[in-house]
């Protein structure tokens, strides 16, 4: 069996202060500044508001970064005739490879890190296979000679059998120089695109992506006032944007598809490395630096945080509008306090006699009864003690009392 139901406490919600207060000559200057702070607390939370539904959408868009990515080239060598230190022939074993010249060159990558970023900003760092979409590793030897394959490819495909690597190793045999050339494809965030010169030439840009392209194009028609200034949905080209578009005018929702057709995919990355087994390999890697576009997760948490409102916070702001609520009311209140006692203060015969009159009227509401039921209480009646000891009057009190004592609950 269900208990009873506890009554639920109306929040009060209106800080306003009643007009008849802040016309009044005594309170002018007090009640504009609490106008004053009340309008400055409106547009701060509308501001707020605006802020946090930007921030939301950003979030939703997944904020990205530009990132510098290390990549170090190095190789060592095995069975070369400068590493036999004895003088006797190093004994050739063809089933385990003892003996034999071979060289292995490395590929190996990681993300610098970046500059005063806090401790616990940092993330777990990225394997380098992850930030590559596929690599060719060309071997510059004659394939009479060498025929065991000169052209390594490597394209990232998902699933357990492919792991991700902090590197690469390419194993050959041979004591000749090599040159070796690596082309490598990156993966950015969002895909990058690479601007034919037509539309890059406008727009000043050579490389980004797609939605970059877009944005910037936006720009440029608002920049030149392209919009058509009826119908909004029209641009007009101008002499640079007349051979893209192909028209005088085109629609807004057709641009993506015009950006499309000069966008091309982006230019791998080229290094160059020469391998000599006959000298012993450098003591440190060679070392590129290159760009690339990643999530920045960094700034997606300081804004996921910056967004969400703690519940200590929300519960003491929504106590200090209460406690402003509780404080307006009682204002109100002693106003009408005030009011009272001064018009009995000013005619107390006049004052009483329209007392008596509003609790007259009142009573005959709570009793249900009116000049239209012919049961009107009468002056002279009023005048009389009797007529308040008759049996009704208990009742009608109890429901007068019972309404006054549930309207303060609820308020």
């Amino acid at each position: 069996m269900e208990g009873p139901k506890a009554i639920k406490k109306r929040k009060l919600l209106d800080k306003s202060i009643p007009n008849v207060i802040l016309q009044n000559p005594d309170f002018a200057q007090d009640s504009r500044m609490y106008q004053d702070l009340l309008e400055m607390e409106r547009k701060l939370d509308w501001t707020m508001t605006r802020k946090r539904v930007e921030v939301q959408d950003a979030l939703a868009r997944t904020p990205t970064t530009t990132r510098m990515l290390r990549i170090f080239l190095s190789h060592t060598v095995s069975g070369q005739l400068w590493q036999n230190t004895s003088d006797m022939p190093a004994v050739t074993n063809f089933e385990t490879g003892e003996g034999i010249p071979a060289w292995a060159f490395r590929i190996e990558g990681r993300l610098l890190e970046v500059p005063n970023q806090r401790h616990k900003d940092k993330n777990p760092p990225r394997k380098f296979s992850t930030m590559i979409k596929k690599m060719v590793v060309e071997l510059d030897r004659d394939p009479a000679l060498y025929p065991d394959g000169n052209v390594v490819e490597w394209p990232r495909a998902p699933g357990h059998h492919n792991p991700a690597l902090d590197g690469f190793t390419v194993r050959r045999t041979g004591d000749v120089p090599t040159k070796i050339r690596i082309v490598m494809y990156l993966d950015h965030f969002p895909d990058q695109y690479k601007v034919l010169p037509e539309l890059g030439s406008v727009l000043g840009i050579k490389e980004d992506s797609r939605i970059g392209v877009i944005q910037t194009l936006w720009n440029y028609i608002k920049l030149q006032g392209l919009q058509d200034k009826v119908d909004r949905r029209l641009i007009r080209a101008d002499d640079k944007l007349r051979p893209i578009f192909g028209a005088e005018t085109v629609i807004f929702q057709k641009l993506p598809d015009i950006v499309n057709r000069y966008l091309t995919a982006p230019d791998p990355i080229i290094l160059h490395y020469t391998l000599n087994p006959a000298v012993p390999p450098p003591e440190h890697p060679s070392a590129w630096d290159v760009e690339i576009k990643a999530e920045d997760t960094t700034l997606k948490n300081r804004m996921a945080v910056t967004v969400s409102t703690s519940k200590e916070s929300a519960h003491t702001l929504l106590k200090i509008d209460e406690e402003i609520a509780l404080l307006a009311q009682s204002l109100q209140n002693s106003h009408m306090k005030r009011t009272f006692l001064e018009s009995f203060a000013s005619e107390p015969a006049q004052f009483i006699q329209t007392w008596l009159e509003s609790q007259s009227r009142d009573l005959e509401s709570i009793l249900g009864s009116g000049p239209t039921e012919g049961a009107t209480v009468r002056q002279e009646e009023l005048k009389r003690s009797e007529f308040f000891q008759l049996p009704w009057v208990e009742e009608a009190v109890a429901i007068q009392e019972g309404v006054r004592i549930a309207a303060k609950n609820m308020a």
